[in-house]
């Protein structure tokens, strides 16, 4: 008779899961227990094959993840390698694995996805972002692929998301800005399409308006997530309105560029121009001045999607559908 990993279980005490976790060695399980398990394991000649326990379970132990820049950019934005840190930290406590490409346009990223669902490689997929009419949230839920998100989608009960409040984060900052007597401020955030630069602009926009402040739409410009973008759009945006003196932007790469074209045009910074971030990459405390910005945690971000991904994989249920992270301005020279 074949021995099967419940025997094992039942001889050594513990669960299933705990002898699976054991014979792969993880940290969660104390080596008195590993010690008991591999005991029990030889005693009854118990021989794990993992393709075998894929077939059976019809798993593959594997999520995808699918970046929504090309692999060069996701090697020059410190976010997606901190995201993806949290997420792999999780996986490897799951015993689960992580598969990662990456799209260098909107319809590459569906292609990605699409293929990633039907190779059968992976058991979930994770999304990085949200657009309005999203065409990859609707093929996965079309598919019923099990998926989970990074933002707010319109409807937060029916899905898995993670996010922070960014419009919170950005009232906050821009605020902040208001109070130290800045008068015309303005905004470079990403593409109008994400739900994360819309969140993020209606916090801007709020905080103006609660401050007697009407918003300009000239002072309002919509970016790539590129130091080159922000280098550009800030020189055209001092040469047309030069009595700017704050800059928000939605990424500490936008303002990596734009604290370049303020110097190059000759302003003080922040004597005469404030300028902050979003993201509080590592390098932001290098710059001179040092860049004051937005911490999003996206370590946390990408442990808790995965957290909640894997969890309803293995419960094909929904205990807890969404986490959000807390956010904190991390006050530098870039600012007065």
């Amino acid at each position: 008779m074949k021995v099967t990993i419940r025997d094992v279980a039942r001889l050594a005490e513990v669960s299933p899961s705990t002898v699976s976790r054991a014979l792969k060695n993880s940290s969660l399980i104390s080596q008195s227990t590993k010690d008991r398990i591999i005991n029990a394991a030889n005693e009854l000649g118990y021989h794990p094959n993992e393709i075998a326990r894929s077939l059976a379970k019809q798993s593959s132990y594997t999520l995808g993840l699918v970046l929504p820049v090309t692999a060069e950019e996701s090697l020059e934005n410190p976010f997606f390698t901190r995201f993806i840190l949290g997420v792999t930290s999780y996986l490897e406590s799951q015993d689960y694995s992580l598969l990662l490409s990456s799209a260098k346009n909107e319809s590459n990223e569906l292609q990605q996805i699409q293929r990633t669902a039907y190779s059968k490689r992976v058991d979930g997929i994770i999304l990085l972002n949200i657009r309005d009419q999203d065409k990859n949230i609707a093929f996965l839920k079309e598919k019923q692929f099990p998926f989970v998100v990074v933002g707010t989608p319109e409807n937060r009960k029916e899905m898995l998301w993670v996010d922070n409040d960014n419009e919170k984060a950005m009232y906050n900052l821009t605020k902040e800005l208001i109070l130290t007597q800045h008068k015309k401020i303005a905004f470079l955030g990403g593409s109008k399409d994400l739900i994360v630069t819309q969140n993020r602009l209606k916090g801007y926009k709020k905080a103006l308006l609660d401050h007697n402040m009407k918003p300009d739409p000239s002072l309002i410009l919509e970016v790539n997530f590129r130091e080159s973008e922000g280098y550009y759009f800030t020189q055209k945006l001092l040469k047309e309105i030069p009595d700017i003196d704050a800059i928000v932007t939605t990424d500490d790469l936008i303002a990596y560029g734009s604290i370049r074209a303020i110097k190059e045009l000759g302003y003080q910074i922040p004597n005469e121009i404030s300028i902050t971030g979003f993201n509080n990459t590592t390098l932001s405390q290098y710059l001179k001045p040092s860049l004051t910005s937005v911490e999003i945690h996206p370590t946390k971000l990408g442990a808790n999607a995965a957290k909640l991904l894997v969890s309803y994989i293995k419960d094909n249920e929904i205990k807890k559908n969404s986490y959000i992270v807390n956010t904190e301005i991390i006050k530098r020279n870039s600012s007065r």
